[in-house]
């Protein structure tokens, strides 16, 4: 054998066997090797990739997001970078790359990058920063017992959730106001608590009012305290803002308190101190404040629910929190994420939802948001057999308006009311039947041992019900 085979056999054995992405490409961008380790990571096949233009094969890349487009230009190599994205399948990925030019001579000719999957280590990382971070909440003595989030929370990848996130960020490293808006179910308060346990005040207080929950009457008592002789049965009591001195107050609905009270919330601004309800004495206080409205904040002002003075001193950085709708490509990361954390609640083994409901997901709107998807993720899981690994429509009971499917049918509606107790029971059998069918693409006998009988018997009840 000749030595140049017998070396194009090693490198492809390299190539093929190594335990790490290989991606090269030429001096023209087209994609001249590409492993299977990297077409597993990302979720393509080789056949997708090869000899074709890097950008049309990554349309979210462009020539100074692609690294290997960057090295191919500058000539100089980009060591150890961590990235983290979203692969075609869906799939949250964190890597190590390298990328580096390819010469001959004194030319450019390509460029090699190099990929080592650390998905797993990542998420335990991350996973052991949350624990040391909660213990050491738990060792740390606090009033405050209110459920910890942190960045690492904040699921997503897309543009405008990575856009507030860092705005949040920055923001966690400062003591000026904060304004949030986002729409009901987009984790505002995630946001809010993310913002001061990431910074400077994290060791200190974190209180959340919502301001549309409690009347104005008692509302002002809540925020500022009482003292004895306020008002009748009035006791001497601290107020929020000063359980919450040095720390951070979340004012939740801030376009819901009343006008009187946003002028005494601006003067407590403005002047740093309160004054408890019928008390005399002004009491110096340190509050950062994150104020959230669920309603765009200029149409607040316009129709006179928030004070422009007040706004203005809130409004120093503001962050809105793009709803669900906006921002897709999260939902299926947030759907693994959610499958992930009500299999250890719920003892189940749920690896994913099937791809059909994925696609249901994707065309729905979410009026609810995360909050929404996360009800409707938990509700499956409730649902759907202990040894099942994968959520299918048949789980989605009580979520079937997302399931556009006109042929589902919730087993449990029934078209008529007032029937015998045999009659609701065969309704409700026969769209169990249907059900069933439709899931496994009216394949018999895959829809008698999923609903647990003979064929035979199956076959009698598609007649007996004209099915």
């Amino acid at each position: 054998m000749r030595n140049v085979d017998f070396n194009k056999i090693i490198m492809q054995n390299i190539l093929h066997h190594a335990n790490i992405g290989i991606h090269v490409i030429d001096k023209d961008r087209k994609t001249v090797i590409y492993n299977d380790v990297m077409a597993k990571l990302e979720g393509l096949k080789r056949e997708q990739v090869l000899g074709k233009d890097i950008l049309d094969i990554f349309p979210s890349l462009n020539e100074e997001t692609s690294t290997l487009i960057k090295v191919l230009h500058t000539g100089e190599s980009i060591l150890n970078s961590t990235q983290t994205y979203l692969n075609f399948k869906g799939q949250r990925i964190t890597t190590i790359n390298s990328t580096i030019p390819l010469y001959n001579k004194d030319e450019i000719i390509g460029a090699l990058e190099i990929s080592n999957n650390i998905t797993h280590i990542k998420n335990l990382s991350d996973q052991l920063i949350e624990l040391q971070s909660e213990l050491k909440f738990r060792k740390s003595p606090s009033k405050n017992k209110i459920k910890r989030y942190n960045f690492h929370d904040i699921i997503g990848v897309s543009e405008p959730i990575e856009m507030a996130k860092k705005i949040a960020k920055k923001a966690s490293n400062s003591i000026s106001s904060v304004l949030i808006y986002g729409d009901t179910g987009t984790g505002k308060e995630l946001f809010a608590q993310s913002i001061h346990y990431g910074g400077i005040r994290a060791n200190k207080p974190f209180l959340a009012q919502n301001c549309a929950a409690i009347p104005e009457s008692l509302l002002e008592g809540i925020l500022f305290g009482t003292d004895k002789g306020g008002f009748t049965g009035a006791v001497e009591r601290e107020g929020i803002f000063e359980q919450a001195n040095g720390g951070t107050l979340m004012l939740d609905e801030i376009n819901s308190m009343s006008l009187p009270l946003q002028a005494k919330l601006l003067r407590v601004l403005q002047e740093g101190y309160i004054r408890r309800v019928g008390g005399s004495k002004d009491i110096p206080i340190d509050v950062r404040i994150i104020a959230t409205t669920n309603e765009p904040p200029l149409e607040s002002l316009k129709k006179g629910t928030l004070r422009k003075d007040l706004f203005y001193r809130l409004n120093v950085i503001f962050i809105q929190i793009p709803p669900l709708v906006e921002r897709k490509e999260d939902i299926p990361i947030l759907t693994n994420h959610f499958i992930n954390k009500f299999n250890l609640l719920l003892d189940k083994k749920v690896k994913s939802v099937s791809k059909d409901v994925l696609d249901y997901f994707m065309e729905y709107t979410w009026p609810g948001n995360v909050r929404e998807l996360a009800n409707v993720i938990e509700g499956a899981m409730n649902i759907v057999d202990e040894n099942e690994t994968l959520l299918t429509k048949k789980d989605f009971i009580s979520s079937i308006h997302i399931m556009k499917d006109k042929h589902y049918r919730n087993p449990f509606v029934l078209e008529q009311k007032d029937k015998s107790l045999p009659v609701v029971l065969e309704e409700i059998e026969k769209n169990l039947i249907i059900n069933a069918l439709e899931n496994n693409h009216n394949n018999i006998t895959k829809t008698a041992k999923e609903l647990g009988i003979k064929r035979q018997t199956l076959q009698h009840k598609l007649k007996k019900y004209k099915i």
